[in-house]
């Protein structure tokens, strides 16, 4: 192990000791389920608020049960849709990130505890054909659990700034609704609230049906590839 991989190392332990032990200490879980106290927990904070609520969207990628919907309707009803969706995604980026990265360097039994066998076995031989085509497909299916994907390409040979872009632009859609969604509550605009949940849920119908659709067929009739190019598959 090089200076630079023990460097980087260190760096994720202590990102996960310090997110561990903020979620622990100020009790964060039960926030979120109560928008209101997570919107309260916020404030408290002030000028400071814009670091702590990205730090809670990094800590929802990274630990399973806290609800990303929450969040990205909290950002959203706070910051209003644009800086709502700015400080999601840098906060989603940065999550997807760590994740990607510790799962590189811990592997396979790290990320077992986190996503089942049978997911990461459900992926490989997708990623194994079309790695970055069919992961920016999954990123885009709406209700997909992209958070686990984050740990699962991390297993894979896809580079960090490949896999950056993927996951951020995947995203954003997804992020923008659940801004807008927040910012309607805020300013009471019920008509305008209930238009976007509306199109959410349309758009969460379709893709998801579309995303399985295609998933079933692409695993029934998988790409022939040449020996030689799943570079991009699982370990």
């Amino acid at each position: 192990m090089n200076r630079k991989v023990i460097l980087k190392l260190i760096f994720f332990l202590l990102v996960m000791v310090a997110g561990v032990f903020f979620f622990w200490h100020y009790d964060l879980y039960s926030f979120f389920s109560d928008r209101t106290k997570i919107i309260r927990f916020l404030d408290s904070f002030g000028p400071l608020s814009v670091v702590v609520f990205i730090g809670l969207q990094i800590l929802q990628v990274l630990i399973a049960p806290i609800p990303g919907e929450v969040t990205g309707f909290i950002g959203g009803y706070v910051y209003g849709i644009i800086l709502g969706t700015l400080y999601s995604t840098i906060g989603l980026t940065i999550g997807s990130w760590l994740a990607f990265g510790l799962s590189k360097i811990f592997g396979l039994p790290f990320v077992e505890k986190f996503v089942s066998r049978k997911v990461i076995k459900k992926y490989d031989h997708l990623m194994s054909h079309q790695g970055p085509f069919v992961a920016f497909l999954l990123f885009l299916i709406p209700g997909f659990p992209k958070d686990a994907l984050c740990y699962v390409l991390g297993l894979s040979h896809l580079k960090t700034r490949t896999f950056l872009i993927i996951s951020t632009i995947g995203r954003l859609l997804g992020t923008l609704l659940l801004s807008i969604q927040g910012d309607c509550v805020r300013n009471q605009q019920d008509q305008a609230f209930f238009i976007i949940t509306a199109v959410s849920l349309v758009i969460l119908a379709l893709g998801y049906f579309l995303g399985q659709k295609w998933l079933k067929k692409f695993h029934k009739h998988p790409p022939k590839v040449k020996t030689g190019t799943d570079s991009d598959g699982l370990r």
